[in-house]
């Protein structure tokens, strides 16, 4: 499947989650219903996935984590929060960086309308 079919995917279930719960929930309560969502659909999703560092040719953990890793390509990066920052974006795009992947969504629901919270990144 290719990167643009997968994100599309996310963005679909995003909105049908939205419309399901509406905003006000942790980001918790939109993770777990988004993977309910794209595993019923039939892709492979994986929740929380290690992120480490590597610097000086050493790997490092320290507690970096991915929300959503979604047919093993595109990031999945969710929020409930007021509004987007430059800092949710950098967060996105450092952790494309450290994992080698090429395509994130960061997904805001805390918003009226699940279109306004969808912001698509690539590294």
């Amino acid at each position: 499947m290719d990167l643009n079919t997968v994100s599309g995917h996310i963005v679909d279930a995003a909105m049908k989650v939205h419309s399901a719960l509406g905003p006000g929930l942790l980001e918790s309560a939109h993770e777990a219903c988004l993977a309910y969502e794209l595993r019923k659909r039939g892709l492979q999703v994986q929740s929380q996935v290690e992120c480490p560092v590597i610097y000086d040719g050493i790997r490092i953990d320290i507690g970096y984590r991915l929300d959503l890793l979604v047919e093993v390509a595109v990031i999945a990066e969710l929020k409930a929060v007021e509004n987007i920052t430059s800092l949710h974006k950098a967060q996105l795009l450092s952790y494309l960086k450290l994992s080698g992947k090429k395509v994130g969504l960061l997904l805001n629901f805390n918003v009226e309308h699940m279109k306004d919270g969808i912001i698509r990144l690539a590294n």
